[in-house]
């Protein structure tokens, strides 16, 4: 039985960035089935920080997230709730994909960078090879899987005012492989998407045969290209 103890903490939207967001998610014509049914269960956690690369956000936001992969993984294994943490940045809001994804991935660096400076591991349950199809993004050892939204993305539904990271749990995803959730909510994801953008994301890959991070920043990559993170070893 779940208790009120082991369950995440979701803090409520704060200011008009936030709610604004979740209006985003709450709009018809948006597809991730996956992100509506959080929003429907109060499971999305937005933050608001402040301009994307600023290294004031670092501790903050690494923080954030410790604490919401400590409520992940204290979660009773009976609830199906799937839950996101979604970073805020109030800008820049001139981003072309190039430039974003360069952003996003000095941002996640910079956060890998300083957990390991705190000496934290690596999550043991996923590569750090950031070219290898097992691997996730991995922050206070939990695994994560990162969607970047900004202005200037080619795929509408990764098409937001400001830029934003939005942070899943690895494995929560597991669980609904596990259990047959995960290839229905896809497949009408994609279902959905195609409807919205007349074509399918030609980065999106199913788990195992792609690495994650070429879908991470929403720019259709080259085929030779390689992830610029780099992991480190714990201090």
């Amino acid at each position: 039985m779940n208790t009120a103890a082991t369950q995440p903490t979701v803090r409520p939207a704060r200011g008009g960035l936030s709610e604004r967001f979740l209006a985003f998610i709450d709009d018809p014509a948006f597809p991730c089935v996956g992100s509506k049914a959080a929003l429907a269960r109060g499971a999305i956690e937005p933050r608001e920080f402040g301009r994307l690369g600023d290294r004031r956000n670092d501790a903050p936001l690494l923080d954030a997230l410790v604490a919401f992969a400590r409520g992940i993984d204290a979660m009773d294994p009976d609830d199906t709730t799937v839950r996101s943490f979604v970073a805020l940045f109030d800008g820049p809001c001139d981003t072309d994909e190039r430039r974003f994804e360069a952003m996003l991935w000095s941002q996640l660096q910079h956060l890998h960078d300083l957990d390991a400076r705190r000496g934290t591991p690596w999550a043991a349950d996923v590569s750090r090879d950031p070219d290898d199809p097992r691997f996730s993004l991995s922050l206070g050892t939990h695994p994560f899987f990162v969607i970047g939204l900004h202005p200037g993305a080619s795929r509408i539904a990764r098409r937001f005012e400001v830029p934003v990271l939005v942070f899943n749990s690895h494995r929560q995803f597991d669980r609904l492989r596990a259990d047959g959730r995960y290839a229905k909510m896809q497949a009408a994801t994609r279902k959905r998407d195609t409807a919205l953008q007349g074509n399918i994301n030609p980065n999106l890959a199913d788990f195992g045969s792609a690495p994650e991070t070429r879908q991470y920043s929403g720019r259709k990559v080259e085929a030779d290209w390689t992830c610029p993170f780099h992991a480190r070893k714990p201090r």
